[in-house]
């Protein structure tokens, strides 16, 4: 790729169409997905059923897969924005690419929904999935901001903080108020991607808009301010076609189809080693 400008700040410049320590970044979270995922099946199917994955060195693997994941759709959203307006030198119609790669992504977290219900393992009501899918659809107005993103994240943030100590069983109550306020289950029910779920919810993967959406909006105010004018914030060596750079950077540009493999490979592995009965 050629500039016209001085040779001196094309350091400073992105040399990719893709940006190698996104997919490099990405493709890190997809291996540490798999590792806690293989680790959750082990525990599970009783091959491990004492380790402990909500605590200490596992929660931290679970917590910095999610996170990474969904600030990096807040940066890929904001790349994609500059760059759609950049080649059409317009903005007209680009909502509903957003909105349409979003229901995407939310019809297979949909998806997996059933599969999990079917399965009997427990639910995914709204999962990280369905998170991603909700939040490309609606983060159209924030793309153009920067640090009002980081104030709107710190709401978000608070808010998950309160609506977490919610719970519903047919009555909903809520501890700040002190009262009970009467709501029938069915109604609560559609509360669960805001962050208020049943007292005993067995959801193996649940990453609601409050306070997960905040996350996006970090992203996205880091994509705004380190890829202000397509050019790195800081110079950083070009270190995309290095290994094992260029292996996280394949794992990353495939982790969506990643996602949706892992398991049924990691269960057939593990059942054909003969570790687990299906």
């Amino acid at each position: 790729m050629t500039h016209p400008m001085p040779k001196t700040r094309l350091a400073r410049l992105i040399p990719h169409s893709r940006f190698w320590e996104i997919d490099a970044l990405r493709g890190t979270a997809v291996i540490t997905m798999v590792a806690y995922h293989l680790m959750w099946d082990l525990r599970y199917f009783g091959v491990f059923p004492d380790v402990d994955l909500w605590s200490g060195f596992w929660m931290v693997v679970q917590r910095f897969t999610a996170v990474t994941f969904i600030a990096l759709v807040g940066v890929s959203l904001t790349l994609v924005y500059r760059r759609s307006r950049a080649a059409q030198g317009t903005q007209s119609g680009l909502y509903w690419q957003y909105f349409r790669r979003g229901l995407k992504i939310f019809g297979l977290g949909m998806l997996i929904t059933l599969v999990v219900r079917a399965a009997g393992i427990g639910y995914v009501d709204f999962g990280i999935l369905h998170l991603i899918g909700f939040s490309i659809m609606i983060a159209y107005p924030f793309l153009r901001f920067t640090w009002l993103n980081l104030g709107i994240a710190l709401v978000f943030f608070a808010a998950g903080g309160l609506v977490a100590q919610w719970r519903f069983d047919g009555f909903w109550f809520t501890p700040q108020i002190g009262s009970w306020i009467g709501i029938p289950t069915w109604i609560g029910g559609w509360l669960i991607p805001f962050g208020v779920a049943p007292t005993r919810y067995l959801a193996v993967d649940y990453f609601p808009i409050l306070p997960w959406f905040g996350v996006v909006l970090v992203g996205i105010w880091f994509g705004n301010w380190f890829y202000a004018g397509s050019r790195w914030m800081f110079t950083l060596p070009d270190w995309g076609d290095r290994l094992p750079v260029k292996w996280l950077d394949t794992l990353g540009r495939n982790s969506l189809v990643l996602y949706l493999i892992h398991q049924p490979l990691l269960l057939a592995g593990l059942a054909s080693l003969g570790m687990i009965k299906w």
